[in-house]
C-alpha cells in the first residue's frame, strides 16, 4: 500500500512539472556573421586584410501568472569569446516581471538607458569604426557607461503617450570602495505631417574615488516613409578627460530589399589638446534571402593624437581607409 502510495505521489509530482513546463513559452534564436575586413592606412600596423566571425545565441523563457503579470527569463551567449572550443560565454543572464506597473529587471543585462540611445549608428547596421590603440576619444555619439552587462537593477515606466522612461543602478561589485552606476533615459515620440519624430536623452554616472565618470547622449530621429534621418551628439567627463562628438546619419530603404545609409562623426577632448577624430562612410545592405543580408562598408577616417594634457608630444596619427563585407544570417 505504501509503494502504490508513494509511486502515485511521484506521478502526480512528474504531471505536475510537466504541466508547469507546459504554461511556459521557449524561444531561442541566433546570428552568426562572417566579415572580411580591409584597411589602408598610414600606420604599417594598421595596414592589410582580415577575415572576421560574430556570433551570438539566446534562450528565452515567458510565463504569465493567474494575476497577470509577465515574467521572463533571457539567457545570451556570446558563442565566439570562448578560451577553448567546448565552452562559450555566457553574457547575460535576467529575470524580468512585467505588468500594468510597467518592467522590472533584474540580474546581468544591459543598462536601461540603452534602450532609449539614439545616435548615427542606429540607421547603420555594421558600424566599424577604425581607429588607433593610442585613441583616449570617443567614435560615436552612443552613451559610454560603465558595468556593461555587469548585475543590475532596472525599471521601465508603462508608455505614457509618446513618452517611454527607464532608470536603472548597477552593482560595482566592489565592498569597500564604491563604484556603481546609475544610468536613465528617456524619449518622447511624436507625428508631424506625416514624419514620425523621436527625440531622445540618456545619462549615465559611475561614482568613482577621484572624479565620478558621467557621461550623455542626445539625438533626434527623424523617419519619413523609406527615408531615415539622425542627429545626434554625445559628452564624456572622467578624470583628464572631457570628450564631445557630434553624429549624423541616413538612410534610404529601397523597394527591392537594398537599403543605403552614410554616416559622419567628429569628436574632440578638451583635455587632451588638439586630439581629434573624424569619419565618413557609406553602406550597403542587400537582403539575399529570408535572414540572409550581406553588407558592404567603406569608411575614411583620420586621427590627430594631438598632446595629453598640453604637455606630451603627438607620436601616433593615423588616417586612412577601412572596407568590410559581412554576410549575416539569422535564426
Amino acid at each position: 500500500m505504501r509503494k502504490l502510495l508513494l509511486g502515485t505521489t511521484a506521478l502526480a509530482a512528474a504531471a505536475s512539472l510537466s504541466a508547469n513546463a507546459a504554461l511556459a513559452d521557449v524561444s531561442i534564436s541566433g546570428m552568426i556573421e562572417w566579415s572580411y575586413d580591409s584597411r589602408s592606412s598610414n600606420v604599417a600596423a594598421n595596414n592589410g586584410s582580415s577575415f572576421g566571425q560574430d556570433s551570438d545565441m539566446q534562450i528565452k523563457f515567458s510565463n504569465k501568472t493567474d494575476s497577470g503579470l509577465t515574467v521572463d527569463m533571457l539567457v545570451d551567449f556570446d558563442t565566439d569569446s570562448a578560451t577553448d572550443n567546448d565552452h562559450f560565454a555566457n553574457d547575460e543572464t535576467s529575470l524580468s516581471i512585467s505588468g500594468g506597473f510597467g518592467k522590472i529587471v533584474l540580474g546581468k543585462d544591459d543598462n536601461a538607458a540603452d534602450s532609449y540611445i539614439i545616435d548615427e549608428s542606429d540607421l547603420i547596421a555594421e558600424d566599424q569604426a577604425p581607429g588607433v590603440s593610442s585613441m583616449t576619444i570617443d567614435t560615436g555619439t552612443s552613451l559610454v557607461m560603465g558595468s556593461a552587462d555587469g548585475n543590475k537593477i532596472s525599471y521601465h515606466l508603462p508608455a505614457m503617450g509618446g513618452l517611454t522612461f527607464g532608470i536603472s543602478q548597477a552593482d560595482g561589485g566592489k565592498a569597500t570602495t564604491s563604484s556603481d552606476t546609475i544610468s536613465y533615459g528617456a524619449n518622447y515620440a511624436i507625428d508631424a505631417g506625416g514624419a514620425s519624430i523621436t527625440l531622445g536623452y540618456t545619462a549615465a554616472t559611475t561614482e568613482n574615488t577621484t572624479q565620478d565618470i558621467d557621461s550623455e547622449n542626445m539625438g533626434v530621429k527623424v523617419v519619413s516613409g523609406d527615408v531615415s534621418f539622425i542627429l545626434s551628439q554625445s559628452g564624456y567627463e572622467a578624470n583628464d578627460e572631457d570628450r564631445q562628438a557630434m553624429g549624423a546619419s541616413v538612410s534610404y530603404a529601397l523597394p527591392n530589399g537594398m537599403k543605403v545609409g552614410a554616416y559622419t562623426v567628429s569628436a574632440d577632448d578638451d583635455l587632451d589638446v588638439n586630439e581629434e577624430y573624424t569619419r565618413s562612410g557609406v553602406e550597403v545592405q542587400y537582403t539575399i534571402a529570408s535572414g540572409l543580408t550581406a553588407y558592404i562598408n567603406v569608411d575614411d577616417y583620420e586621427y590627430k593624437e594631438g598632446t595629453s594634457d598640453g604637455t606630451t608630444a603627438s607620436h601616433i596619427n593615423d588616417s586612412g581607409t577601412a572596407s568590410k563585407l559581412t554576410i549575416k544570417a539569422t535564426f
